[in-house]
């Protein structure tokens, strides 16, 4: 009988040299994938093979091929995006998942740690009291939590939409700073982005609460049904935590779903600096963070946290499957008596979101605080944040310089100034795309109060304290250079 042609072992060989292939990339000494390009894609630009080459080298062209000319966002220095390089803790755990556990279905230790992992971060982020599922991303987990915001209201009055569909409108209260994924859920649940109402902040970037009381009070008297209320601990732009406390408190006056996206800044409560600005977070009845975020865990783990995770089952599960379902069946004349580790799938996570196969996620985050532990955690936050401040210090001592949003967490957005520059918006996008191109220290821009900024994120394990000072160098000297050549020109 012909054997398939694909390794399925061996993985001591081939991992020891992904490793040391990992390894020198992660010295960081090699140029951007762009500055290198035709030495990849000419190489890995070819027609569909009809003949494969094996194993030996497959992991040729990976280590010489395609490592050296990966992402910039492992980089010490990348501050641009809210994603990260993950660490080594991580990236064992979830390669050893990936063959050891392909699914996170059974009863095993793969599965065992979804639930306690899912435990250890409600406790770590003072959520204890409500119960958790892990998705893809914070897009992912914001559907979920709405999609259980979307049950609570219609089962309000006598409607169940995940199986009737929904039948009259409803409307979303977020910030104007929320993240777009919010408007996304509201189109994907049916609901429509139209729904989603955004509220005015003030020149922090925070919800303006007297103006979403004034738009719930106006959706109640035109007969739209509020669904849920969505508050932001962390801003994507700036940091900014919305003020949870009074947003909860008229969630609870009206009976409204409360819904927290932690997805970056629910990590921020570890600092004890900003942890007040965390009180109400008792009071939601549904939180997101994303563990490959802050955390440090490989791409692609999010977490949703709800008051009643039965909601979820009502919004999100599937019609029974014979192949599944069947598949462990137990007698209805007695208690299931478990001897082999697929008689039960475990913790049903398939019906608690919208993913039925699924990566065993909760190892990696497992990994990670077992490693370091919650002072470990704390300690990184800490860290984080005190760069934020230090910048914004070192940028309001500097002439050229201006903060264009205090910190409140790990973010702090600045400019380039200068007397003679007729429009600093450009110069800023000018100034900051030659920065990004020196690859050691790259940031992105955004808007605050309509005003273009260089917006450093530091939530990398990889960032160090002296990454501040250097960023606030380079700025410097990129824009005197710019400025220079500019009025030279002209």
């Amino acid at each position: 009988m012909a054997q398939d042609k694909a390794e399925t072992g061996d993985l001591q060989k081939w991992l020891s040299e992904i490793g040391a292939g990992l390894d020198t990339f992660l010295a960081f000494k090699h140029p951007d994938a762009m500055t290198d390009h035709d030495q990849w894609h000419d190489y890995l630009n070819m027609p569909l093979p009809e003949k494969g080459v094996g194993i030996e080298a497959v992991t040729a062209d990976l280590v010489n091929h395609i490592i050296p000319f990966g992402s910039a966002i492992p980089r010490p220095g990348f501050t641009g995006y809210i994603t990260t390089g993950s660490t080594s803790a991580s990236t064992l755990a979830s390669t050893a998942a990936s063959i050891a556990s392909p699914q996170r279905y059974g009863h095993n230790a793969f599965n065992f740690l979804e639930a306690l992992s899912l435990e250890w971060l409600a406790n770590l982020f003072g959520i204890g009291h409500l119960q958790g599922v892990y998705s893809s991303g914070g897009s992912v987990a914001n559907l979920v939590a709405l999609g259980g915001a979307r049950q609570s209201a219609f089962e309000k009055v006598g409607i169940d939409p995940a199986m009737q569909g929904v039948s009259r409108p409803v409307s979303l209260y977020a910030s104007a700073e929320c993240h777009h994924t919010i408007q996304r859920s509201a189109g994907v649940l049916g609901v429509g982005r139209q729904s989603v109402k955004l509220i005015a902040c003030d020149d922090q970037g925070r919800m303006r609460v007297d103006l979403l009381e004034k738009a719930i009070l106006d959706d109640l008297a035109a007969g739209v049904m509020p669904m849920a209320i969505v508050a932001n601990a962390g801003t994507t732009n700036t940091g900014a935590i919305d003020p949870l406390q009074a947003m909860g408190l008229l969630a609870q006056k009206y009976d409204i779903w409360y819904h927290i996206d932690g997805a970056y800044g629910l990590p921020g409560i570890l600092d004890e600096a900003v942890k007040p600005l965390y009180q109400g977070l008792e009071m939601a009845d549904s939180v997101i963070v994303d563990p490959h975020k802050w955390l440090g865990a490989s791409v692609g783990i999010a977490a949703t946290f709800v008051r009643d995770r039965q909601v979820l089952l009502r919004a999100f599960t599937q019609e029974p499957a014979d192949y599944l379902e069947g598949s462990v069946a137990h007698s209805a004349q007695s208690e299931p008596t478990i001897v082999h580790s697929m008689d039960d799938f475990g913790i049903p996570y398939f019906d608690f979101g919208v993913e039925l196969s699924a990566p065993a996620r909760g190892v990696a985050v497992w990994a990670m605080i077992r490693e370091i532990g919650a002072e470990g955690l704390r300690a990184r936050v800490k860290r984080h944040n005190g760069m934020a401040r230090t910048l914004s210090t070192l940028a309001h001592a500097h002439p050229r310089l201006a903060v264009v949003s205090e910190p409140t967490l790990s973010i702090c957005c600045f400019r380039y100034v200068r007397d003679g520059i007729a429009d600093l918006d450009a110069f800023n996008q000018q100034l900051c795309r030659l920065l990004v191109r020196e690859n050691k220290l790259l940031p992105s821009t955004t808007r605050v109060n309509g005003v273009l900024a260089i917006r450093p994120c530091y939530v990398g394990a990889r960032a160090e304290t002296d990454q501040v000072a250097a960023l606030v160098t380079a700025v410097v000297r990129i824009g005197d250079a710019l400025f220079e050549t500019s009025h030279t020109m002209s």
